[in-house]
């Protein structure tokens, strides 16, 4: 008897619609199984008050707490009968701190019955601010009576009090209630580990973890609990990966061995250096797979300058030789247009195939984005179609129903996170057969991150720079403490720029928007006021530069709402050293290369996140000259953000970086828009903290999926994973 239904019954049906439409809309809960997978985020004990002064403001949070004093004021009201309105202040107390409560109009009547002091209760409500007190307006509340057999004490059973992930329409008791009416539901819970999987490491069975984890009795209960839902995230989602793995390694490809005495040994003898080993050893990684007849699915990962687009060209070099076609997607065009200019220098002639001055052994390489005149875009598509290109270079238009390859072999995506699957897979359908795919990135990735977002395809990674970049100095500059900091730094960039190089300032607004603070609805937050005003914009510090302290340098704007042509145009100007100082957006975060820029001033660098700050810093140090990166806060010295601009300037090590990053956002952030379905699946997971768990689940679940990899023999685990993801979902495992 299949008793899978029970977990797929309708919470309308068990709870009532009121309550499951509240489920549906704010938590994204369905079905019981999905409320018997809402785990609460921590536990309160009966006996302890909770830290009052660790609240966050403006969020919704649940507390325990006893009531100090409770007032009922009366005060003069328009509004209210008789002219007279009432206020209930309550104060309630951990033991170290206070909090007050507020109730108004027709809402005191109940609480100045029931809050009186010595009454222990839970509050919920969002945290805000009065007259520079935190407070709960109208907070929802659970009275809790230890000593009778009330409701909240069986709902509660245990020392241990479960506080759930809740909204302000559905508070945190109410949320356990539900759960209460659906836990014996959890004996009907098909296990999706293989028995032996579970019995070799002392996981508890389902069930019995589910009913520990929303009524635990003992913080043991809660590890035993913990302990066995990490492993089914883990290996569920590892089993998705594997599967798509082996599905990918079924299809065929055509193989692309490189041709002895063609383009590519044309272009590595015009080389001017040799490869680093890095270069060299995930060369041989890639030329392996391209060697094979089932399509490469790789990721290049490699610090920003650390040559991956030298690899990536001598695999499409190797791919042209084959007599196939390479595509390069950018997430950008200004980004596609860099590429195209980049590579077209590297090849020389090279890239002439077809045109007077070409060469024996040459291709045409041609630029695709959406921005093109009609003329150039139909000599483009012409130039596809008939193979006379064999690499081009463009932007999502690439995927367009109207682009025709004659042959593509390869397809290089440049920064991984700004693609989906979808336009990955759309891209690759347009080969006879499937081509061969390498991603790059520049953002270092923490091996567990890696095998979690992107676990459908193998990993290389360049870790050393090439010989000739320099080293980067990072320094963060408190503006705000010191302004004389501030005024040295420009004195460094007037300096760089009279050694002959350049230098960039990038602020984290373009400064045309409609955003007068005058008209902003929001109330300012009690931060300081670094917080408090809009974030600097490139419009008016570069007006500010060019008059004041740049004044009689050479100083240009680029942003993303500028026209293609004069985005293209300023970039021109600035790699040909025409401009002394480029003030940006982070339209130059990704592959904008100028060897002679050596300085950079990042403003409100506090805005931005480790990876982001990383990203840019590669901009500079280039070329011979050593780089230098300022990062210019007015975030005082104890808060987190400033630690986060120490961290940035005291290390190099992009791996380092993102494992901090990853640390203080969590991941959430950092799977992004996560696999689909994943980021609702990875609820006790920890990506960086369960690096061993990943690894051993990884490695379980390829052996289980080698030996069955339509899961015949494991019905419980093919029922989670239709649960994680369907069949369009597994297909469109989105990548962060």
């Amino acid at each position: 008897m299949d008793l899978v239904p029970v977990l797929e019954e309708p919470l309308k049906k068990v709870l009532g619609p009121a309550t499951a439409k509240v489920m549906a809309e704010h938590l994204g809960l369905h079905t019981v199984g999905d409320l018997l997978h809402h785990y609460p985020r921590r536990y309160e004990e009966r006996g302890q008050l909770t830290h009052l002064a660790d609240l966050p403001l403006d969020e919704h949070a649940t507390v325990v707490a006893q009531v100090a004093d409770a007032r009922l004021l009366t005060f003069s009201s328009p509004k209210a009968p008789r002219g007279k309105g009432q206020r209930l202040e309550v104060t309630i107390t951990d033991g170290s701190g206070q909090l007050k409560l507020v109730f108004f109009g027709n809402g005191v009547h109940k609480p100045h019955k029931e809050l009186l002091p010595g009454t222990r209760a839970l509050f919920a409500g969002k945290v805000s601010v009065f007259n520079r007190r935190l407070q709960l307006a109208h907070p929802a509340y659970e009275l809790l009576r230890g000593d009778d057999v009330s409701e909240t004490v069986d709902t509660w059973a245990g020392a241990l009090i479960p506080l759930y992930p809740a909204t302000a329409k559905l508070e945190s008791w109410k949320i356990a209630k539900a759960v209460q009416t659906v836990l014996p539901s959890a004996q009907e819970a098909t296990d999706p580990l293989p028995e032996s999987l579970r019995a070799g490491r002392g996981l508890v069975l389902l069930p019995e973890a589910l009913l520990k984890i929303h009524r635990p009795h003992t913080k043991a209960d809660i590890e035993d609990a913990r302990s066995r839902l990490k492993w089914d995230e883990a290996f569920v989602l590892q089993v998705a990966l594997a599967r798509r793995r082996h599905a990918d390694a079924q299809l065929p490809a055509v193989a692309r061995r490189p041709r002895k005495d063609g383009l590519l040994s044309a272009f590595d003898a015009k080389l001017p250096f040799t490869l680093t080993e890095g270069q060299q050893k995930v060369t041989k990684e890639i030329f392996d797979d391209l060697a094979t007849e089932h399509p490469m699915h790789r990721l290049l990962q490699g610090e920003v300058g650390s040559g991956k687009t030298m690899v990536a060209l001598r695999a499409m070099l190797a791919v042209v030789d084959a007599g196939g076609q390479a595509a390069m997607l950018a997430p950008t065009e200004v980004l596609a247009q860099q590429h195209h200019r980049s590579i077209t220098e590297m090849m020389g002639e090279l890239a002439e195939g077809g045109m007077l001055g070409g060469v024996e052994h040459s291709t045409k390489v041609v630029l695709l984005t959406g921005s093109m005149g009609a003329a150039g875009r139909r000599q483009a598509l012409l130039d596809l179609v008939t193979a006379e290109a064999g690499i081009v270079i463009g932007t999502h238009a690439l995927i367009e129903d109207k682009v025709q390859f004659h042959d593509l072999g390869l397809v290089v995506v440049d920064e991984q996170h700004r693609f989906g699957v979808e336009q990955r897979d759309a891209l690759r359908g347009k080969g006879k057969q499937p081509p061969h795919l390498l991603v790059m990135t520049a953002t270092p990735i923490p091996r567990t991150v890696a095998m979690t977002v992107f676990g459908d395809l193998e990993t290389s990674v360049l870790d050393q720079l090439p010989a000739g970049r320099s080293p980067i100095a990072s320094h963060v500059v408190p503006a705000a403490d010191k302004p004389h900091f501030l005024s040295r730094a420009w004195e460094r960039v007037r300096e760089e720029v009279s050694n002959g190089h350049q230098a960039y300032v990038v602020c984290p607004r373009i400064g045309d928007e409609d955003d007068d603070p005058k008209k902003s609805k929001k109330k300012p937050s009690p931060e300081d006021d670094a917080e408090k005003r809009p974030p600097l914009a490139v419009l008016d510090v570069a007006g500010q530069l060019a008059k004041g302290p740049l004044q009689g340098l050479k100083v240009e704007v680029l942003h993303g709402r500028m026209p293609p042509d004069d985005k293209d145009a300023v970039m021109r100007r600035f790699a040909a050293g025409e401009t002394d100082v480029l003030v940006a957006t982070t339209v130059i975060e990704v592959g904008v290369n100028v060897p002679n820029a050596t300085a950079m001033v990042i403003m409100d660098a506090d805005r931005f996140g480790v990876s982001q700050l990383h990203q840019l810093r590669g901009r500079v140090g280039r070329g011979s000259a050593p780089g230098l990166c300022l990062l210019v806060t007015e975030m005082p010295e104890a808060s987190p953000a400033r630690q986060r601009l120490t961290a940035v300037a005291s290390t190099l090590d992009g791996f380092e970086l993102s494992r901090i990053d990853l640390e203080q956002r969590r991941e959430g952030d950092v799977l992004g828009q996560a696999q689909s379905g994943a980021r609702t699946s990875l609820r006790m997971l920890a990506v960086i903290d369960d690096e061993e768990i990943i690894a051993e689940a990884r490695e379980e679940a390829s052996a289980v999926v080698a030996s069955d990899p339509d899961l015949e023999h494991l019905p419980g685990l093919r029922t989670a994973l239709q649960a994680l993801l369907d069949e369009e979902r597994e297909q469109y495992l989105e990548k962060g």
